[in-house]
């Protein structure tokens, strides 16, 4: 018998909703649960096919208990590796790479000085910043966001570079970013999940908490198009299972990716029922897929195109030199 489990924590209705989703789908040798953690030793089984991780972006503990289970060859959803080692100013930079519009943005160092540095820590970064080059790149006004947050935290609008500086202060140990504010007129929110599926939300971040999924624009066919194709060359080079991307979209057409970095989006009847359905179906069909398709003690985790290429060449060369025949022993004279 194969587990599906659920790792999560203060909400309430989507986890309950995908185990009863699975368990109602009852495929043969599989069945769902909430994930059931008593102790956590050194490379021992978690006892999961698949883990929907929902909550370890905010518990520790719990993304080293991911890749413990990781190694024992648990499919984790989405990968704890890439999760740690990702962030929003990466995603910019990839995007761009991508040749996807996305909004000119700048890496501004901490404030303050993070835990256990000193000024001498910082003796390859310049003083002052050149403040006056990336202002003329940025322009005014402008959004300033940590480099890795979410859920809108911390995020402010600088008019200008005496508010910039003002806000700045107030960061503490913070990395932020500089972005230029993309002026749009219709906004949209993409669950991503599998790498394949793709559903296009009217979102508005502008309207109060509990209204975003009221806006009523609907996106022209050539749009449309536009936004399913970049979200899903972003997932499948991030190499997330489970994703929502937002795009924003000015007034001449064009889309900008203005987030790729929610891999534990929010998701409750909010977002309306029907795409509600959607994301309860298609989640529990996709873990199902990969349960099925789990091999013990294998690595099950999903990797980007981004870094896929890499492993795979270091593994060939490191297969090659393992193949060479080895030399017969020189005789001694």
């Amino acid at each position: 018998m194969k587990k599906i489990g659920i790792l999560f924590g203060q909400e309430n209705i989507f986890p309950q909703a995908f185990i009863d989703r699975v368990n109602k789908i009852n495929p043969p040798g599989i069945f769902a649960e909430a994930v059931s953690i008593d102790k956590v030793l050194q490379g021992e089984d978690a006892g999961y096919a698949v883990i929907i991780d929902r909550i370890s972006h905010d518990v520790p503990f719990y993304r080293s208990y991911l890749k413990n289970a990781a190694a024992t060859g648990t499919a984790v959803i989405n990968n704890p590796f890439w999760w740690s080692a990702d962030d929003k100013f990466f995603n910019y930079s990839l995007a761009d790479k991508l040749n996807i519009t996305v909004p000119r943005t700048a890496l501004l160092p901490s404030f303050q000085e993070p835990e256990n540095t000193t000024n001498q820590s910082f003796r390859n970064l310049v003083y002052p910043f050149d403040w006056n080059t990336i202002f003329e790149y940025i322009g005014f006004p402008a959004f300033m966001k940590p480099y890795n947050g979410g859920g809108g935290k911390d995020v402010y609008k600088v008019p200008d570079k005496e508010d910039f500086f003002k806000l700045h202060a107030t960061t503490g140990k913070q990395v932020m970013m500089l972005q230029e504010e993309i002026d749009f007129v219709e906004y949209y929110r993409c669950f991503c999940i599998g790498q394949k599926e793709v559903r296009v939300l009217p979102y508005n971040p502008n309207l109060p908490h509990g209204q975003h999924y009221t806006a009523t624009y609907k996106p022209k066919p050539a749009l449309l198009k536009a936004i399913t194709q970049q979200a899903t060359t972003l997932q499948q080079y991030l190499g997330y299972d489970f994703n929502t991307v937002e795009v924003a979209v000015r007034g001449d057409g064009t889309p900008y990716v203005i987030d790729c970095y929610n891999p534990a989006p929010h998701a409750d009847p909010e977002i309306g029922e029907a795409n509600f359905e959607w994301v309860i179906e298609t989640s529990a069909q996709y873990a199902i897929q990969r349960a099925i398709a789990q091999k013990q003690g294998k690595d099950n985790l999903t990797w980007g195109q981004f870094i896929k290429p890499k492993i795979k060449k270091a593994i060939s060369s490191d297969q090659k030199e393992k193949s060479k025949p080895k030399s017969a022993p020189k005789k001694a004279k």
